[in-house]
């Protein structure tokens, strides 16, 4: 979306705050010259006193035109902190933002409202949703975020604050659909627990694609909390565990036979004793107990031949 907002330069509010109190003192002044003479003068003497002066509407015609010069620099002076902006708005119609920080003096029949360019934090409450594969998981993230465009963020919507919050929502709501918690095949798939960086990018993108009509900027968003549903929870717990111990069988196995393997052709190079299939097969399923088993093997001495 092409961006609205036009910087606008202010004028500075040092120079008119010594204008007005360049007025300030005329005021006082010209109340002063006007009220000495007829000090302690009846009505009468002061009347005529009055007329040999400037006139009466003359008089009240500057006295006027001061005191609304006074009265019309107080309300433009604007002060903005750093990373602060203020959006200028004249009966109704966008006249521009000022951006830089300081001391600034504008039209004074501008509406000034003032909006923060600072980082803001959002830090989602827990969300309960089904994952892909229909499994409810809680889900919660931490988002980054700050104003870039403020005629976006002041007229697109109707409060950015609480549009940021519902888009973000509604997008981590969409990102939990999209994947499965966790793959439970031993296959390369993009799951919420297991690509954490790559999911927080994915919804990293679909928050700035939301966020981006409100002229927000998303800096970083990542995922704060992910875990099971209460109700299932327990069964996954026992589902992982059962896949913990089936990997960590696999591998037992795995090494198990190929230490057999290196015993029965260490056996048969070195001509330490000659088997046959039988005796190999016993030897086999001996070696496989022995390693495979979870307790400590009891050795059994053969004191008789080798088939008895």
């Amino acid at each position: 979306m092409t961006s609205q907002e036009r910087i606008r330069t202010a004028l500075s509010g040092w120079l008119v705050l010594v204008v007005a109190i360049v007025l300030l003192a005329a005021i006082v002044g010209f109340i002063v010259v006007q009220a000495h003479p007829r000090l302690g003068m009846t009505p009468e003497q002061a009347f005529y006193t009055m007329k040999e002066g400037l006139a009466v509407g003359w008089r009240v015609t500057i006295a006027v035109i001061l005191v609304l010069a006074f009265a019309l620099t107080l309300p433009g002076f604007l002060i903005l902190q750093p990373n602060e902006a203020s959006v200028l708005l004249l009966f109704g119609k966008y006249k521009g933002t000022v951006r830089e920080s300081g001391f600034w003096w504008v039209n004074p029949f501008y509406t000034k409202k003032k909006i923060s360019l600072r980082l803001r934090n959002l830090n989602m409450q827990k969300l309960k949703v089904n994952d892909k594969a229909g499994n409810p998981i809680e889900i919660a993230a931490v988002i980054v975020w700050k104003v870039e465009d403020t005629y976006a963020a002041s007229f697109e919507v109707d409060h950015y604050p609480s549009y940021v919050e519902i888009q973000s929502e509604s997008a981590l709501r969409h990102l939990a659909s999209y994947y499965p918690y966790d793959s439970w095949e031993d296959v390369e798939v993009v799951t919420l627990r297991g690509s954490i960086d790559e999911v927080s990018h994915k919804l990293e993108a679909e928050l700035q694609e939301r966020l981006g009509k409100a002229g927000v900027r998303v800096v970083e968003a990542r995922i704060a909390h992910l875990a099971y549903a209460p109700e299932i929870a327990e069964a996954m717990l026992r589902r992982q565990q059962a896949t913990a111990v089936v990997a960590a069988r696999y591998k037992i196995v795995e090494g198990a036979v190929g230490m057999v393997e290196i015993a029965l052709e260490k056996l048969k190079s070195q001509n330490v004793v000659a088997l046959d299939e039988e005796r190999k097969a016993a030897m086999v399923s001996n070696l496989l107990v022995v390693l495979c088993g979870e307790t400590n093997a009891q050795p059994v001495v053969n004191t008789g031949t080798l088939y008895h």
